[in-house]
């Protein structure tokens, strides 16, 4: 199943997936401290407000690349990196849970909302669904929060999801305003066959 999804993709489309799948392992380290100083002090769960921040690298791919499957993709060499490597804040063979999810979570909502395009709804609703699909899985899988304070972080989570889906946006807007990404892809479409 795997390679029949791999398949789809050009080799320059799998360039761009490893691309994001690795920024968005990098960004991690950086993202989640400096959010931490921020929330610790109000008792926020920083993970759940840094989550949207570094899962925009699986909503951009999304909007990049233009395919369903691409996040369940990027989300895989994501888990396979992060458990392979033990990295830090890895939860261990969980992590091929938590990392796979919200990949998953997004191509489920691109199926069911007929995705043709990145528009600003739609990659707002993606980074929703990661951030949302990857706060809950490690609350019930670790955390185990009682319902209100759930129903908060979960909340929080998806504020900062949509945050992350415009950002995506944002720069997949700018990069075709430029003519940039026209032209990288029809490049890619070339490199590819």
């Amino acid at each position: 199943m795997f390679r029949r999804l791999i398949r789809k993709f050009s080799v320059f489309h799998l360039i761009i997936i490893a691309l994001m799948a690795t920024l968005g392992i990098a960004t991690k380290p950086i993202i989640v401290p400096l959010v931490h100083i921020i929330t610790g002090p109000l008792y926020i769960p920083g993970g759940a407000i840094a989550g949207g921040l570094y899962m925009i690298w699986i909503v951009l791919g999304v909007g990049l690349i233009n395919k369903i499957g691409v996040a369940t993709v990027i989300a895989a060499v994501q888990a396979i990196m992060v458990v392979s490597l033990g990295m830090s804040g890895s939860h261990g063979i969980m992590s091929f849970l938590t990392y796979i999810v919200p990949g998953l979570a997004v191509d489920v909502l691109l199926i069911l909302i007929k995705y043709r395009s990145p528009s600003l709804g739609n990659l707002f609703l993606c980074g929703v669904a990661a951030n949302l699909s990857g706060t809950f899985l490690v609350n019930v899988i670790f955390f185990r929060l009682p319902i209100i304070p759930l129903i908060l972080v979960l909340s929080s989570a998806a504020l900062s999801g949509g945050v992350g889906g415009i950002i995506a946006y944002t720069i997949i807007n700018k990069l075709e305003q430029q003519g940039i990404l026209t032209n990288l892809m029809s490049r890619g479409d070339v490199v590819g066959q």
